[in-house]
């Protein structure tokens, strides 16, 4: 229980630190305990702690799905402040991911919280964060329209681009009515022009 009480810290020290094997170390070490004891509480920092890890060592996919996990059992045991920081680094992953939209949810959302709770130094990281996470590209368009566009350019279907992305086909179509309404186009073969004008392709 000593070790339980400082690995979470250790496994963010040196992430910071750019010790990604120290890091992995102490992320196992904390699964192993968390998978021996019925705690949430536990189980949500071994989960953040994996999803740090994985985010930091560029899997962002596999980083997503422990994080959410994470802020799951966060909210379950009503823990806002660590439930934000969780959403923090989904935000990010989701970035890595091309997923503008959703990470710029995710940043929101931890914003607020991190503003009800006077939480200043986590409010400052998540605005510069902000900033670093929400360049625009040509046509104002976001990372994951600029995604979208590309595989339209290919000649896929919505429902293709929907299991490339692992998106829904509705969120497909709002990204495809955000792209003609920013690029002033009608048709998906005006898109794909843009799209090699470009060099989107």
């Amino acid at each position: 229980m000593a070790r339980v009480k400082v690995l979470p810290a250790y496994v963010e020290i040196m992430l910071a630190a750019g010790n990604a094997a120290a890091a992995h170390a102490g992320a196992d070490e904390l699964a192993g305990i968390a998978a021996t004891l019925d705690a949430p509480l536990l189980e949500a920092f071994a989960a953040g702690a994996r999803g740090a890890v994985l985010l930091a060592e560029g899997d962002a996919r596999a980083a997503l799905g422990a994080l959410r996990r994470a802020w799951v059992s966060y909210q379950t045991i009503e823990a806002p402040y660590e439930g934000a920081r969780a959403r923090l680094l989904i935000g990010l992953a989701c970035h890595q991911l091309g997923d503008g939209d959703t990470a710029e949810m995710e940043l929101n959302a931890a914003r607020r919280v991190f503003r009800q709770l006077g939480a200043a130094p986590d409010l400052a990281r998540v605005d510069a964060l902000s900033r670093r996470a929400s360049p625009k590209s040509a046509g104002g368009l976001t990372g994951r329209e600029v995604e979208v566009l590309r595989l339209v350019a290919t000649g896929r279907t919505n429902r293709a681009i929907a299991d490339e992305l692992v998106i829904s086909e509705k969120t497909v179509a709002r990204h495809m009515s955000n792209i003609f309404t920013k690029l002033g186009l009608s048709t998906r073969a005006e898109a794909t022009a843009y799209a090699y004008r470009h060099h989107l392709v």
